[in-house]
């Protein structure tokens, strides 16, 4: 606990000295896409141990990936949700992608706790990252509730699918928000300082989710996924796309539509003299 409580300190310290200059601009939350799935089950191989805290070494990608004009061939998948480059991530309590110096992409940053339940999964495909938290607790060791979300990130020269993005965020349930150290606050996995969703250059310019770091986040994104393109400056939202499901639903209400405008108009013509007649 005495750790964590060095390690906030710290983080508030960077906080303040890049928060002057920061520039943030808000991710809607009407972005956001019903779903109940990964976008892949297939959570590959490689995992984080279980631990609080921890980051992988660096990971080498197969691809090159450009974010905020700067492009990398590496990065560091950290335990609390998020991925950084340049340098692994041990700070737990977020301040928003601003309160970190190092660029990263969290797609759920907060304190997770692997050491009572859940695990971080990735798998690199040569074109396309993938990094799972599934089913994972919160700090300190608790399991009453998990969350699991998953990151998809693809190289700059991968073909992307119409109706997809370059990075995808991808959360299933969602319990909670906060974990139990002193500095975040939380109770039972809320309250405090909760979860942040977003991007950020580790020079104070970022772009968060609008809820980010709201006390419903955890309900916001649970069971939706968000797709992003890179743009000049950071990300932009790819409009979504209705599912299959959604999709046929729609379909049908148009023919159903059709079928009873064309009763309508069946309804309203008058009738000929000859139809007259034979009635």
């Amino acid at each position: 606990m005495l750790q964590k409580r060095i390690a906030i300190a710290a983080a508030t310290t960077i906080m303040l000295s890049t928060v002057a200059h920061a520039t943030v601009s808000i991710l809607p939350d009407s972005a956001l896409t019903p779903s109940t799935s990964y976008f892949t089950d297939n959570l590959g191989t490689d995992t984080l141990p279980a631990n609080d805290d921890s980051s992988t070494g660096l990971i080498n990608l197969g691809f090159n990936f450009t974010l905020y004009g700067t492009t990398y061939t590496s990065l560091y998948i950290n335990n609390n949700g998020n991925v950084t480059f340049l340098t692994p991530l041990s700070a737990y309590t977020p301040t928003g992608p601003t309160g970190v110096d190092v660029p990263i992409i969290s797609p759920y940053f907060a304190d997770v706790d692997t050491r009572g339940t859940g695990s971080v999964h990735y798998r690199d495909d040569g074109g396309t990252l993938y990094v799972t938290w599934d089913q994972v607790g919160y700090f300190d060791q608790r399991t009453n509730k998990v969350d699991s979300f998953q990151l998809v990130l693809r190289g700059d020269d991968t073909v992307v699918p119409m109706g997809e993005g370059q990075i995808g965020f991808f959360y299933k349930d969602m319990a909670w928000t906060t974990g139990e150290a002193t500095s975040s606050g939380g109770v039972n996995g809320l309250g405090g300082n909760p979860a942040a969703v977003g991007f950020g250059n580790g020079a104070g310019d970022a772009q968060v989710l609008a809820s980010s770091q709201a006390d419903n986040i955890n309900q916001v994104v649970a069971n939706s996924h968000i797709w992003f393109n890179v743009g000049n400056g950071g990300v932009v939202v790819v409009p979504s796309v209705p599912e299959p499901e959604t999709w046929a639903l729609m379909g049908m209400g148009v023919v159903g539509l059709i079928g009873a405008a064309a009763r309508k108009r069946r309804a309203g013509k008058l009738a000929t003299p000859d139809q007259t007649a034979a009635a």
